[in-house]
């Protein structure tokens, strides 16, 4: 039984390794934190209009939410996808706090089993603009349209973006650029054959 009364949802799939697969270190946090919110697992379910079942596979590592789920997860739980953010080396030197971030000292959200990984290029997200370097894989991408308050922008490295604005297509190639209201409903796709990545600006920081 889950801590809600709920019957213990099983998967057919395995647990994700953390050390191949770091999304799954996303569930127990999801856990702890809505723990720590005295939330029960039908009361986030709800909120975040998840299967309690699928949400009961995320919790415990052997589902993988979409960005869109995740955003949602964040929200009902009062912070951004960025408290999700793990450190991938060590605190930055005093002397490049607050306004340097160091590229082997990026915090990174890397999410194997969607295709996406995600480096935050300002050094923390208490401020208005957020900065990230998507890397997209092909295939990968949103895989459903989301929307949220503020604005976005962007510019393609590398690679192919394929960017759905409301009903609208658009095929992005290295070079190219975008901005748009992020309460327009859009969601993104690599295309292509190789990894693409964009500088992807956002606000206020939705992540």
């Amino acid at each position: 039984m889950n801590d809600d009364g709920s019957p213990d949802w099983e998967g057919d799939g395995q647990a994700l390794d953390p050390a191949s697969d770091p999304v799954a270190l996303l569930g127990p946090q999801i856990r702890d934190l809505r723990q720590q919110r005295l939330m029960t697992l039908s009361k986030l379910s709800s909120l975040c209009e998840m299967s309690l079942g699928h949400l009961s596979q995320v919790e415990r590592g052997i589902s993988t939410p979409s960005i869109r789920q995740l955003q949602a997860i964040a929200s009902a739980l009062g912070v951004t996808i960025g408290w999700f953010f793990r450190h991938e080396a060590s605190l930055p030197p005093a002397e490049d706090e607050p306004f340097i971030v160091r590229a082997g000292r990026r915090r990174v959200l890397k999410m194997e089993g969607l295709g996406l990984k995600d480096e935050l290029l300002v050094p923390d997200l208490d401020r208005t603009l957020e900065l990230l370097l998507c890397t997209i894989q092909p295939g990968a991408g949103s895989k459903e349209s989301y929307d949220h308050e503020g604005e976005e922008a962007g510019l393609i490295l590398e690679g192919l973006l394929e960017l759905w604005i409301e009903d609208r297509l658009h095929i992005l190639e290295a070079g190219d650029s975008f901005a748009f209201e992020s309460t327009r409903p859009h969601r993104y796709r690599n295309p292509g054959t190789v990894p693409t990545r964009v500088v992807w600006a956002i606000t206020p920081p939705s992540f």
